[in-house]
Order: C-alpha cells, then sequence, then structure tokens
C-alpha cells in the first residue's frame, strides 16, 4: 500500500471515530477513484446500506462529462434517492478524502436538491 493511501486510511479513520449515522440521519459514504466516484448511505445502527449510487450509472447520460460534473450529478442523483427514503438531513463522510475538486461537487449537487448536512 502507497504512503499516499495509508495518510488517506488514517484520516478516515480518525473522521470515523467522530461521525455515526442512524436511520433518521444516514451518513453519506464517499469513495473516489482515479477514474469513479461512489457514494452511500449507511445507517450504522444496522449496520445496512440504504441507498448507493455511482458515476457509471450515469455513463449513458454523461457521456461526454468528465470530473467535477459527473460529481455533482451523482450528489444530485444521492440526493434524490435519500429524498425517495424521506431524509432530509445527512452526516458527511468524505472518507478522509480532502473537501476539495470531485468531493466538494459532490457535496454542493447534493445540497442543491435539498439536502441538509
Amino acid at each position: 500500500m502507497s504512503v499516499k493511501q495509508q495518510k488517506r486510511i488514517r484520516r478516515h479513520k480518525k473522521i470515523r471515530m467522530k461521525i455515526y449515522g442512524t436511520h433518521e440521519r444516514p451518513r453519506l459514504c464517499i469513495f473516489r477513484s482515479n477514474q469513479h466516484v461512489y457514494a452511500q448511505l449507511v445507517d450504522d445502527n444496522k449496520g445496512k446500506v440504504l441507498a448507493s449510487v455511482s458515476d457509471r450509472d450515469l455513463k449513458a447520460k454523461l457521456a461526454s462529462a468528465k470530473g467535477c460534473e459527473v460529481a455533482k450529478e451523482v450528489g444530485k442523483l444521492i440526493a434524490k434517492k435519500a429524498k425517495e427514503l424521506k431524509v432530509e438531513k445527512i452526516i458527511f463522510d468524505r472518507g478522509g478524502f480532502l473537501y476539495h475538486g470531485r468531493i466538494k461537487a459532490l457535496a454542493e449537487g447534493a445540497r442543491e436538491e435539498g439536502i441538509k448536512f
């Protein structure tokens, strides 16, 4: 494992000690790879994933879009799924990644759909 990955995992562990998702206010967990962005709504009480979205779900819709544009659409889609589950507030888990670029765009997309952090 590279030093960069080890640092991210260490940051993520620190974050996870402080935040906890419930059914009323689930945790929005984000993972970013070099090519893709994934988002999940997690209920930590039951240990269940309530909803999940990735940019792979949007490939046909956003064939020409790249990076932050795709992440913003993923944020909007996870927010719509949260609304279907009647969730208005979430806890944002950036997964050890810096709040910048695609992570920030995903959060802004979710906020545009009316989800409160």
